[in-house]
């Protein structure tokens, strides 16, 4: 748990302040109760896509979009207990309670042969937009989520 606080503290941090350096994000963490190590804090920036890049403004941390896309799949295969399918949907199986969380990332992926997605604790049912786009969607699910 405390990994998931100190990664949500600093995501917070970056979105809300211009930050240049490694120093000044260790302060800012320690600043929310969180002490860290240089080590930590890199492994963390790594793991959350978080890259240093130079703005008009000078250099300052700011998030990948393609860091938020692995973090997202990331998340996706931790929650994600199996997908299945039959002749008119695709049922995705989630860690319970997180259902809601899932189907939302998944409606971002904005799959064209998607036509709706209702989820509940656990489950998410997927409605293609016609019955031949079945296979092509769950294939699809699977790709974004076991892609590296």
């Amino acid at each position: 748990m405390k990994k998931q606080k100190r990664q949500f503290l600093l995501k917070e941090i970056i979105k809300r302040k211009v930050i240049s350096s490694q120093e000044e994000l260790v302060d800012e963490l320690k600043n929310g109760g969180e002490s860290v190590n240089q080590a930590t804090l890199s492994r963390d920036l790594r793991e959350m896509g978080i890259n240093r890049i130079n703005t008009p403004q000078g250099l300052r941390y700011a998030f990948s979009e393609e860091g938020e896309e692995k973090r997202t799949r990331m998340l996706i295969s931790y929650e994600v207990q199996n997908i299945t399918s039959n002749e008119s949907m695709i049922v995705v199986h989630t860690l319970p309670g997180r259902a809601q969380g899932v189907a939302e990332m998944l409606d971002r992926l904005k799959i064209p042969e998607v036509l709706a997605t209702l989820a509940g604790d656990n489950t998410i049912f997927i409605a293609p937009k016609s019955i031949k786009y079945i296979k092509k969607v769950e294939s699809a699910l699977r790709e974004f989520i076991t892609q590296e």
